[in-house]
């Protein structure tokens, strides 16, 4: 990793302020700081280019499978900083399963999809590991992911990968499926697995008895001019897991062994469901940037969704809604009821439902309050009289609403007196403190 005096030293000096910094130091200190891209840079050679590009990247490397991203980590605990790309999800498929199991354990995948304040979730890859080199049900299960894959309407894409030790097998089906890793390579496959994985443009997963045979694995294949790896760990014991997952990251990141700067797959190959789930746990908290597991059971895979979304959310970013003035529960009138409340996600999502369930059409006003709750924001001066003004000549509420009252969230019925001052024909009406009383609120006050 570079200085920003060191990177300052091979940019043209110019000052000329396209990348939208006053000198060239700002913006060096800036991208040895990963607050910017070099292509803010529109000066720099391209032999720089390749030479800053090298030495500013992340100690492990990011990888693309499919849409997603895997590794680019940079700490070993987030509130050092964050984790940036959440472990991707999956369920295991093998050759040695029966026809009907593969059918079951897909119609379950499909359905490993569930929505929270605002967005959809679900378990994203489909991972098939060849054990007896079976053909006829390899084909098969192909052919069914392929089924799922073309009929996935949702946002979040299905990757899928696939690992066997026979070359063939794996070039047989990357020739006509759509795979985003294959594997596994090892010492005595590697060259063959490098050069399919650079004729596919796709992530190569490596495996070894151990770390040292991993890392002298890793440095044979960088030096095929391949990089885009992903380290197979361990699953026999959580001991084990623990204990190879956290060195990975720890040499990577503090030793900067470049040999480990990879991210990890761990792959739960247990029948057992306890065995599993504590294994997936570990994988998701220890740093594995896929998880595969032996199931999908929806008693497994949400519970880890869940883990996931509370480990690879910004500890110092709140969830955030875009403020504007929201349409709730159909298309109100100019009569409708007006409320005010800020763009903090939970609040948003709590807010909402209620209005819904009142059966009375409404607008919701959300403004900007750095993704803050109500009382929160209100203690910070984000959520405010002048603010709430302000918000109304932003989204021109006046146009839309005429009856010129505004529901304000019983939490901050300080502020009643200031909005009186500050919009003197309207009517300022302190509503509920929590969600929960939003319907019996409008039912009986709005109505009358």
């Amino acid at each position: 990793m570079l200085t920003g005096l060191e990177i300052y030293k091979l940019l043209p000096k110019t000052n000329c302020k396209k990348c939208g910094f006053p000198t060239c130091l700002a913006f060096a200190m800036s991208l040895a700081a990963k607050k910017v891209l070099l292509t803010q840079c529109p000066d720099i050679s391209e032999h720089t280019k390749q030479i800053l590009l090298q030495a500013t990247e992340p100690p492990i490397r990011t990888i693309n499978v499919g849409k997603y991203k895997i590794g680019g980590e940079t700490v070993l605990f987030r509130h050092e900083k964050t984790f940036y790309n959440p472990s991707l999800l999956g369920v295991l498929l093998k050759d040695t399963f029966s026809k009907e199991e593969i059918i079951n354990r897909l119609k379950k995948f499909k359905e490993l999809s569930f929505e929270r304040v605002g967005n959809k979730y679900r378990t994203e890859m489909i991972c098939v590991v060849s054990v007896k080199e079976d053909l006829i049900i390899l084909e098969h299960i192909f052919n069914s992911i392929n089924e799922i894959v073309k009929d996935n309407t949702d946002n979040n894409e299905i990757v899928v990968s696939f690992l066997s030790h026979d070359i063939d097998i794996v070039e047989n089906f990357i020739k006509r499926y759509k795979l985003n890793l294959i594997g596994s390579a090892n010492t005595n496959n590697y060259k063959s697995f490098v050069t399919i994985a650079n004729n596919y443009k796709v992530g190569l997963i490596v495996e070894g008895k151990d770390l040292d045979e991993i890392s002298c694995l890793t440095t044979q294949i960088t030096g095929l001019g391949f990089r885009d790896l992903v380290i197979k760990v361990s699953s026999d014991k959580e001991t084990k897991i623990l204990e190879d997952l956290t060195q990975i990251r720890r040499l990577a990141l503090k030793k900067n062994f470049s040999p480990f700067g990879y991210p990890t797959i761990l792959i739960c190959d247990d029948n057992d469901t306890t065995s599993n789930l504590s294994k997936s746990i570990i994988g998701i908290l220890k740093y594995a940037s896929i998880v595969v597991i032996n199931s999908a059971d929806t008693e497994l895979h949400f519970p880890l969704i869940t883990l996931r979304l509370n480990i690879y959310t910004d500890p110092q970013k709140p969830v955030s809604i875009e403020p504007k003035l929201y349409k709730i529960g159909g298309e109100p009138g100019s009569d409708a009821p007006l409320m005010v409340t800020t763009n903090f996600s939970l609040t948003y999502y709590s807010v909402e439902p209620e209005i819904i369930n009142s059966k009375i059409p409404s607008w919701l006003l959300v403004i900007d309050a750095d993704g803050l709750s109500v009382l929160t924001a209100w203690a910070a001066e984000k959520f405010n009289a002048e603010k709430i003004v302000d918000w109304i000549k932003k989204e021109s509420v006046e146009q839309k609403v005429k009856h010129k009252t505004l529901i304000i969230p019983g939490y901050v019925a300080i502020i009643n007196s200031k909005l009186n001052n500050l919009l003197p024909d309207w009517k300022i009406v302190i509503g509920p403190k929590e969600a929960s009383g939003i319907p019996k609120f409008l039912k009986s006050m709005w109505k009358k």
